[in-house]
C-alpha cells in the first residue's frame, strides 16, 4: 500500500512540474515527510525552500502558519506546542494560489529522540537477529533476537540518516517509515529497542533518528575544531583534520526538528587513541555544540559506557594497557557533571571480550530508556547501578557506601565479590576480599594491606563484575583516588 502511495506521489510530482516548469516547487528537507513523528509540547519548526516571496502556508492539527520564503527562497514556520496524537493526521504545505501544495499523510504526534555514535549504535535490527536466542528477557514475550518478526507497532517510526540521502530532494517525502520489515532490518538495535520500551511505558508515538558512522571518533561530529581546554588536542590526532565532517552532513541537516534529546554510543576509537580526561571535555563541548544548534541548552543528553574489550592487544601508534579503557570509564562517567546528562553500564553484556561489537543492544536501549523514563518522564524506575559515594578506614578494613536508589547491594550470581582492589601507602594494589555488610556498604580486606588507602572497582579491560543492585544493574567502575574528581565542567 505504502509503495503504491509513492508511486502515485511520484507520478503526480513529474506530471505537476511538466505543467508548471516556470513555478519552482516547494522542496523539503528529508526530516520532514510523510510517516514522522512530531515532538509533542514544544515548539515545532516546519521550514523548507520555494520561490523567492513566495507565501507559504503550513496547516496541521487545527493550527495554520504562514511566512514569506526571503530572497534566498529559505522560509520556516513554527506550530504552536502540540498534543500527544495517535490517529495519523495529514501535515498541508500550500503555495502561493494552490498551484505549489504537498500533502504530508500518516503524521503523528509524540516523543522524538536522536540517536549518534560509531558502529556499536550503527549497529542493525539485521546484524542482532543473528545472535544467539535468548529467552525470559525482561520486556519480552518472545527472545529478543526475533524481534524483526514481531515489530508491527504503526506508533513507533524510525529515520535513518545518510549523509549522501540527507542533501538530496526528496519529491516523495519518504525518510520517515513505520518501524518494521526492510526499514527496521537497516535500523539501529539500540535506538529500536530504546524506542519499543520507551512505548511499552508510555504507551505513546515515538519517533527515533539514527545518525551513525562506524568507526567514527568523536572529533569528526564537532561543529568545528576545539581549541579552548588544555585537555584537549594532545591526544587526539586523529580525524582532527576534519572536525564538522559528520557534524555538517548527519546533524546539521536534522535541525531545527524538534526532539525530546540525544542518545550517544560513541568511544571505542578514541579509546583506541589512549584518550581518558579529554574526552570529558569533548564529550562536553559535543554536547553544548547539539544544544546550541537546536538553541536548547537543556535538551537531555544520554551515553553509554563503551563495553569490556582487549584494548591493550591492539597494535598501533598508541601504547595500551589493561588501565586504558578503565580510565576511558572514569572519563565517560564524568559527564554527569555536564546538567541534563547521564550515562549506562554494560559491563556485564559482553559474551566474548575479544568482540568489540558485543549483542545484547536490547538491554542497551532498555537502559537508555530507564535512564529518559526516571529523568524526562517521571516515572519510579531504578536507572543506574550501584555508583561509588563515599569511602572510610577501619583498622585493616576499607568500608565503601553506594548510591543504591533504593535497590539494595547484591551478587549477581550470589557467588563471592569479584573486581575489587585495595592499595596500601606506596600506590600498589592488591585482590581485595569484598563483602556486603548493609543494603548499601560494602567492607574490603586483603591480606597484602594491613592499613588499606584507596579502593578500585572494575578496573580492569575485560572486568565483568559480579556487584549488582536488586533491580538487575551492575555497578560502575571506580577509583576512589581519581584525581580529576573534583574538576568542575
Amino acid at each position: 500500500m505504502i509503495q503504491l502511495r509513492n508511486y502515485i506521489c511520484f507520478v503526480f510530482c513529474l506530471f505537476f512540474i511538466s505543467v508548471n516548469k516556470n513555478h519552482a516547487q516547494i522542496i523539503l528537507p528529508q526530516i520532514i515527510g510523510n510517516d514522522m513523528v512530531l515532538q509533542n509540547n514544544a515548539p515545532v519548526p516546519i521550514w523548507g525552500k520555494a520561490t523567492n516571496g513566495e507565501k507559504i502556508i503550513v496547516s496541521f492539527a487545527g493550527q495554520t502558519k504562514q511566512v514569506t520564503a526571503d530572497a534566498s527562497g529559505n522560509w520556516k514556520v513554527v506550530l504552536d506546542k502540540l498534543k500527544i496524537y495517535s490517529s495519523p493526521r495529514d501535515l498541508i504545505i500550500k503555495g502561493d494560489k494552490d498551484k505549489n501544495t504537498i500533502i504530508l499523510h500518516n503524521v503523528l504526534v509524540g516523543e522524538v529522540w536522536l540517536c549518534s555514535g560509531q558502529s556499536n549504535m550503527e549497529y542493525t535490527m539485521r546484524k542482532n537477529s543473528k545472535v544467539a536466542k535468548l529467552y525470559n528477557v525482561k520486556g519480552f514475550e518472545h527472545s529478543p533476537v526475533d524481534e524483526l518478526k514481531y515489530a508491527h507497532n504503526k506508533n513507533i517510526r524510525i529515520f535513518l540518516g545518510d549523509r549522501k540521502q540527507l542533501a538530496k530532494d526528496h519529491p516523495l517525502h519518504d525518510g520517515w517509515s513505520v518501524a518494521e520489515d526492510s526499514a527496521l532490518r537497516s535500523f539501529s538495535a539500540a535506538g529500536y529497542f530504546f524506542a519499543r520500551e520507551l512505548y511499552r511505558n508510555l504507551n505513546i508515538p515515538i519517533g527515533i533518528i539514527s545518525s551513525s558512522v562506524p568507526g567514527s571518533a568523536i572529533e569528526p561530529w564537532f561543529a568545528g575544531e576545539l581549541t579552548d581546554s588544555p585537555y584537549v588536542g594532545h591526544t587526539a590526532t586523529f580525524d582532527m583534520s576534519n572536525p564538522g565532517k559528520f557534524y555538517t552532513s548527519l546533524i546539521e541537516p536534522l535541525s531545527p526538528f524538534a526532539i525530546k534529546g540525544f542518545l550517544w554510543y560513541q568511544g571505542e576509537t578514541n579509546c583506541f587513541q589512549n584518550e581518558s580526561i579529554g574526552y570529558t571535555y569533548k564529550m562536553k563541548a559535543l554536547i553544548e555544540q547539539w544544544r546550541t544548534l537546536w538553541n536548547n541548552q537543556t535538551l537531555p543528553f544520554y551515553c553509554v559506557q563503551i563495553a569490556p574489550y582487549y584494548y591493550s592487544k591492539a597494535k598501533g601508534k598508541y601504547s595500551l594497557n589493561k588501565e586504558t579503557l578503565p580510565k576511558f570509564w572514569e572519563a565517560q562517567s564524568m559527564i554527569t557533571k555536564v546538567p541534563y546528562a547521564d550515562f549506562i553500564t554494560g559491563t556485564d553484556l559482553p559474551d566474548d571480550v575479544s568482540n568489540l561489537h558485543p549483542s545484547g543492544k536490547w538491554e542497551i536501549g532498555r537502559r537508555l530508556a530507564y535512564l529518559a523514563l526516571a529523568h524526562d518522564y517521571h516515572k519510579k524506575v531504578i536507572a543506574h547501578g550501584p555508583a561509588y559515594k563515599s569511602m572510610s578506614v577501619k583498622k585493616n578494613k576499607l568500608i565503601l557506601k553506594f548510591n543504591t536508589e533504593n535497590s539494595k547491594l547484591i551478587s549477581k550470581n550470589n557467588k563471592p565479590l569479584i573486581n575489587f582492589e585495595i592499595s596500601d601507602k606506596s600506590g600498589k594494589y592488591y585482590k581485595a576480599d569484598a563483602k556486603i555488610i548493609s543494603d548499601n556498604t560494602i567492607e574490603l580486606t586483603s591480606i597484602n594491606v594491613d592499613k588499606p588507602v584507596n579502593a578500585r572497582f572494575a578496573w580492569d579491560e575485560a572486568a565483568q563484575p559480579n556487584l549488582f543492585n536488586e533491580a538487575g544493574l551492575p555497578a560502575i567502575p571506580f577509583r576512589t583516588d581519581n584525581p580529576y574528581a573534583d574538576i568542575k565542567l
